[in-house]
């Protein structure tokens, strides 16, 4: 065969089956399955690792690209799918808080205008509204017959976008939430008027996601069924501001003494300014802050354009306004002991009430001045905080009652709740047991050392006088006299008496109880003492005349007379006024004076001076006031004779002012020795008509009776409910030596001891 020019054609040439390996696609090449192009004749080209993991450069741009757009087309249908169904599900959970919420409203029914809570006015003896319990609404105002500018300022400070939402606010509750991040705290609410409307209505004052969306609904079903203007009275006329008044009249005539309809520009900015914190914000209370936050509300006004700057400078420049006196005076802790005791008369209060009750208000006045004053002026010294007072008529009507210094410091009212230890002051109850059990005024007992089983109670000059009469004793407030005859005449016989005249207080029946060591309150021990102003009839102190609906004028209750049972002879209770009048006379209240009237009483002082009492009475008003500390710590030496009879002379001289002067049952004068030789004619309690305790007397009725004396009193008489104890024999007990033993009576009667 002939070859082919050089210049012609040439082929490739291929050296063996390796120059193809190159050229042969690999199983990555391949579209399809590779067994569809793979050769079964030939066994599979193996490829490196270096092919395998690298691609040809020549296909890598164009298959980069659309592996790109696929997947962003792939994660934006995956984005679109999962909020179509996120959206779903916050929808479907919406609706579920929606129905939950609304599951937990108040029925349907309840669900329009609530009555306003029940208000208790309470009327001193003029007829004053002296004190108001519950909550202090004022009658209900019309918008329009309010001066515009006084709604204006609280949608100025409270709702800027009142007439433009639907209840509910997003714009300011994203300005709210945007400034409480910015200072990092709750610097702003986002509450609309209506929506505190629906609080004061509805729900409570806790803060709760629940409470929060039930406010929101109630104010959607409210902007629903009722008008701006609506909206705006309602919400005038219920909002709290603060010292239990609810409603702008309330709050006018508590802060201002004025209708709502007569506030000032000034005074209106004020009342807004309230509603963000009525407590702290009380013009009472608080007038400087008050101001400031009525200036924050005019210049708000200002930028609501309410008003115009020129109206702004004006009220800021005069901001007079008459604030009432604060609430927080004593004559609260009368409003509380009335509200405790409204439940026993009447039941549950569901109605607006009056009570009238027997309280003076100028009485209260001067009770309040009276301790507060003395506490001012002395307290540091006598290292005494805190007093209280009551005074009642003899027959248990309270005309003034003081429970501390200063009630919006402390509620507690010391006059009726506090027990503490009357000291001396209940030695009157010893020396009445001692009476009734035959002795007289003038019985003579030793002022002297005595030990009861180690026991050795001294005077509180630590002086004795050895024998003394029951009266000088009394009124020298002689402890081992009173000691002696409280042993005497039995300590069960002193707490039977203390009982019967009033005193409720549980009393340890010891040797200690003749020096008052048996804690008692200031309120019962003056009922007790008021038996002896009223002649010995038994006392129920009260506060309560009558209970009236201040509506329709309905008598709910009514005080009865009380039954005047008597608990005490009258011819003891003549000889207790005698003595009584001796401690103001010779003894340790010789400071308390009343001109022109007789009065009687007795001081105490209990243990290491931690209280100081006086408790004094005429035939017109019974006092007592305590002094001391609340934690029992001992004072500085504050005596029953010092500070209580100057708080007491000071309130009960302004009491008897203008009073017709009435005088005290006292013993008539007599012969003492026509006395005597009468009593020997008079029939020993045994042929004596014997009363209910016949029997128990007949046991002494050989007994030689210690005569009548120039007081009259029999000696041992028939009365119900009290027996005399065994006479005391000489036996070598102090009380034996004393002189009762025996025939000591007849040395009485010969030198009128």
């Amino acid at each position: 065969m002939a070859r082919k020019k050089s210049g012609g054609r040439r082929e490739p040439k291929f050296e063996g089956r390796s120059s193809l390996d190159g050229l042969r696609l690999s199983r990555t090449d391949r579209v399809g399955d590779s067994n569809d192009y793979e050769d079964e004749d030939e066994p599979p080209v193996r490829t490196s690792r270096r092919e395998k993991s690298e691609p040809s450069r020549k296909g890598r741009p164009r298959k980069g690209r659309a592996a790109a757009k696929t997947s962003l087309r792939k994660r934006f249908g995956r984005v679109a799918y999962w909020s179509v169904v996120l959206g779903l599900w916050a929808m479907i959970a919406a609706v579920g808080v929606v129905v939950w919420v609304g599951a937990h409203l108040p029925s349907i029914q309840s669900l329009e205008i609530p009555k306003r809570p029940p208000t208790i006015q309470i009327v001193g003896t003029d007829g004053s509204v002296i004190a108001t319990r519950g909550e202090m609404p004022g009658a209900n105002v019309a918008l329009r017959d309010l001066p515009s500018y006084l709604p204006n300022a609280f949608i100025a400070i409270e709702d800027r976008r009142f007439y433009s939402h639907f209840g509910i606010d997003p714009i300011g509750i994203a300005r709210a939430a945007l400034a409480n991040v910015l200072h990092r705290s709750v610097a702003q609410g986002g509450s609309t008027l209506t929506q505190q409307l629906a609080k004061n209505l509805f729900l409570t004052q806790e803060r709760t996601l629940q409470r929060k969306l039930q406010e929101a609904e109630l104010a959607l079903w409210l902007e629903r069924k009722y008008s701006k203007q609506d909206i705006l009275e309602l919400y005038l006329n219920r909002v709290y501001f603060g010292s239990g008044a609810y409603g702008v009249e309330a709050a006018a005539q508590k802060y201002f003494g004025k209708p709502a309809k007569n506030v000032t520009l000034f005074e209106a900015a004020m009342l807004a300014g309230l509603v963000k914190s009525p407590s702290r914000l009380a013009p009472n209370r608080n007038p400087e802050g008050a101001e400031k936050r009525a200036d924050t509300v005019l210049a708000a006004m200002v930028d609501a354009k309410f008003i115009t700057p020129a109206q702004q400078k004006t009220a800021a420049a005069h901001p007079s306004f008459a604030v009432k006196p604060t609430g927080a005076g004593t004559i609260n802790y009368v409003a509380d002991w009335i509200g405790e005791v409204l439940d026993d008369l009447i039941g549950q209060v569901d109605q607006n009430i009056v009570v009238e009750t027997t309280i003076d208000p100028k009485l209260q006045s001067v009770a309040e001045a009276a301790i507060i004053d003395e506490l001012a002026a002395k307290s540091v010294k006598f290292n005494v905080s805190q007093g209280a007072l009551v005074a009642m008529t003899p027959r248990g009507a309270v005309r003034a009652m003081v429970g501390g210094r200063n009630y919006a410091e402390s509620q507690f009212n010391r006059a009726v709740t506090a027990k503490r230890q009357p000291g001396s002051a209940f030695k009157p109850f010893v020396y009445l047991t001692a009476l009734e059990a035959g002795l007289t005024p003038d019985t003579v007992r030793q002022d002297a050392p005595i030990d009861i089983k180690g026991w050795k109670p001294e005077n509180y000059s630590h002086q004795y006088f050895g024998p003394v009469t029951l009266t000088q004793a009394l009124a020298m407030s002689l402890n081992t006299v009173a000691v002696r005859l409280g042993v005497e005449v039995g300590p069960q016989n002193v707490a039977r008496t203390a009982h019967r005249l009033g005193i409720a207080s549980k009393l340890a029946p010891n040797a200690t109880i003749a020096l008052g060591t048996s804690e008692v309150s200031p309120t019962e021990l003056v009922s007790a003492y008021a038996t002896f102003a009223n002649n010995g009839g038994a006392v129920s102190p009260h506060v309560i005349l009558r209970i009236r609906a201040a509506d329709t004028g309905k008598v709910l209750y009514v005080r009865l007379p009380d039954p005047g049972s008597q608990v005490i002879d009258p011819r003891y209770v003549a000889m207790m006024n005698a003595m009584m009048h001796e401690t103001l006379v010779i003894g340790t209240a010789k400071k308390a004076d009343i001109p022109g009237w007789y009065a009687a009483g007795k001081t105490g002082t209990s243990q290491d001076f931690r209280d100081a009492w006086f408790i004094g009475y005429t035939a017109h008003l019974v006092t007592g006031v305590w002094l001391g500390n609340d934690d029992s710590s001992p004072t500085k030496k504050a005596t029953g004779g010092g500070l209580p009879v100057e708080v007491w002379t000071r309130f009960m001289k302004t009491a008897h002012e203008g009073v017709a002067v009435a005088n005290l049952s006292v013993p008539q004068a007599s012969n003492p020795i026509s006395d005597f030789f009468q009593s020997f004619s008079r029939e020993t309690p045994s042929a004596q008509p014997l009363g209910p305790a016949a029997s128990d007397q007949a046991t002494y009725a050989r007994e030689p009776s210690p005569g009548a004396g120039r007081y009259g009193q029999p000696a041992y008489p028939a009365r119900s409910g009290n027996t005399r104890p065994p006479p005391t024999q000489a036996s070598g007990r102090p009380e034996a030596d004393a002189g009762l033993s025996g025939g000591g009576w007849l040395m009485d009667r010969l030198f009128g001891r």
